[in-house]
């Protein structure tokens, strides 16, 4: 690997843990740099062109993650089930790669709770192709079920996951275990897909979930 590219992940690996464990808004460039060994405190600025493209560039990295692991999982699919699963056991397998311990659930959980990340993050990994058929193909299972109330569902997919993932990272390296994370994406994936498929008990009622995405 090229000596900038060291630095590079460096920075990003620094960066993660940093954010993850004080908080995005607490953590300095600056403090970045000096953390992860760079004399120049102008590093982030120097690789990324500012926070903003250090943010970017934390983002794009799980998600192209997520890109190469999910393009295994949308092949072959026959139930709302195997959907779920093509959208959750991606990111459980990223995570399931990372060293020990790790930031990363933590960091993206976050991000989803910040307004400037927010969009970001849902988008690119909304984007995925393989998110996109497989979105699609569950609408078209679940069109016997009212489509604001579906809509609603779903998007609570990622506040579950971000928020069941980032508690088992923390007690993972609170306790000194290890995170089960595909155990963990099966749970999930049986979780969420009971949410969607479940039936609706006071037809015609709006979904405030829906509306407010």
């Amino acid at each position: 690997m090229a000596r900038s590219d060291v630095a590079r992940t460096a920075l990003l690996d620094t960066a993660e843990r940093l954010f993850a464990e004080q908080g995005i808004a607490q953590v300095s460039d600056r403090r970045v740099a000096e953390v992860a060994g760079n004399t120049n405190h102008s590093a982030v600025r120097y690789y990324f062109g500012g926070r903003d493209g250090l943010l970017r560039a934390l983002v794009e990295r799980h998600v192209r993650a997520v890109e190469a692991c999910g393009a295994r999982h949308g092949e072959t699919v026959d139930s709302v089930i195997g959907d779920i699963r093509g959208l959750v056991l991606p990111s459980m397998e990223v995570l399931a790669a990372l060293p020990r311990p790790s930031w990363r659930a933590r960091f993206i959980g976050l991000a989803l709770q910040d307004p400037a990340l927010r969009d970001l993050v849902r988008d690119a990994l909304a984007g995925l192709p393989v998110t996109v058929a497989l979105r699609r193909s569950l609408k078209a299972r679940l069109a016997h079920l009212d489509p604001g109330v579906v809509a609603g569902r779903s998007s609570m997919i990622a506040f579950i996951v971000t928020t069941a993932t980032a508690e088992i990272e923390a007690r993972a390296e609170r306790d000194g275990t290890e995170p089960r994370w595909i155990e963990a994406g099966d749970f999930l994936s049986d979780a969420i897909a009971g949410m969607l498929s479940a039936p609706v008990t006071k037809p015609g009622s709006r979904s405030p979930l829906a509306e407010a995405h």
